[in-house]
């Protein structure tokens, strides 16, 4: 009978249960991913949007340090009738802000629970001890996808990923699930994005046993070993190349982690591959080949 039952039903339907059922008892009876029930649809830029927000990626890739203020003048410079207000929320949706330390991080939406930050104190000297997650802007040819990675802060080795056109949670959770397959890290640490922050990722990782850090305001260096991971890529393949289509950006990334991971030697590796560190010690951890 569930099978039978839409998404939109079974949600409807769960929404309805009586206090007494929980939302994971429910959902297991329905046969539904929990993080289907948390899901929220998000509404899309229009072209018009997509458009301004790729000037907007131009002027902001030349520049990383401007703010949205002097970004806003510099569309207007160029004969785009925008204020500053616009170009902050595009922004946001782009998952970009100015590159330097500052006291108020960019609010992406509603933060529903916030954990403290666990790696003051850590030495973190093996793989899967913590792995880092976060979300970047890559644009396309008359559009933009959002890119989830998560790297093993020890080795440099990025354990998982995945391409969405939309921020929704579900799309990190899917990458997630695939990167447990392989290994599973002690911390996961993050920044307090809406993502992160939403109780289907919370409650996931909760359910996994795996303690979950927050980069705290402030503290623009927490997530720094994916921040380098991100500049690489972009500089090292998305900068040089342009994208027709979402398929061949998929494929490139592909390549490109492929690359990353089994090829390109890190200094502070001692030139060693990110997958040769990750699966260094054989007797602890089961060598692991990459796959997106």
């Amino acid at each position: 009978m569930c099978g039978a039952l839409s998404l939109e039903e079974r949600r409807a339907f769960i929404s309805e249960v009586p206090n007494q059922i929980s939302i994971q008892r429910a959902c297991e009876i329905l046969n539904l991913n929990r993080s289907s029930w948390y899901y929220k649809p998000i509404e899309q830029p229009s072209l018009a949007e997509v458009i301004i927000m790729n000037k907007i990626h131009d002027i902001w890739l030349d520049k990383q340090f401007l703010g949205y203020r002097r970004v806003t003048l510099a569309l207007q410079a160029k004969g785009i009738p925008i204020n500053h207000k616009r170009v902050l929320r595009l922004m946001r949706t782009m998952v970009i802000q100015a590159i330097y330390p500052k006291p108020n991080l960019s609010k992406l939406g509603k933060r529903e629970l916030i954990y403290p930050y666990l790696l003051k104190d850590i030495e973190i000297n093996e793989p899967n001890k913590v792995w880092a997650v976060d979300i970047t802007y890559l644009k396309i040819d008359g559009g933009f996808m959002y890119l989830f990675a998560i790297i093993d802060v020890y080795s440099r080795y990025i354990v998982g990923w995945e391409i969405s056109n939309t921020l929704e949670t579900s799309f990190c959770l899917s990458a997630l699930e695939s990167s447990l397959k392989k290994a599973y890290p002690d911390i996961i640490n993050c920044d307090q994005g809406c993502q992160f922050t939403s109780h289907a990722w919370c409650d996931f990782l909760t359910e996994k046993e795996i303690r979950i850090s927050m980069d705290g305001k402030g503290r623009c260096y927490d997530n720094i070993f994916i921040e380098r991971f991100w500049r690489s890529l972009k500089y090292e393949e998305i900068y040089l190349k342009s994208y027709d289509n979402v398929s061949e950006l998929k494929c490139e990334v592909q390549k490109y982690m492929d690359y990353y991971n089994n090829e390109r030697p890190h200094q502070s590796l001692g030139y060693k591959t990110p997958c040769y560190v990750f699966n260094e010690s054989v007797d602890r951890y089961k060598f692991l080949s990459f796959s997106g």
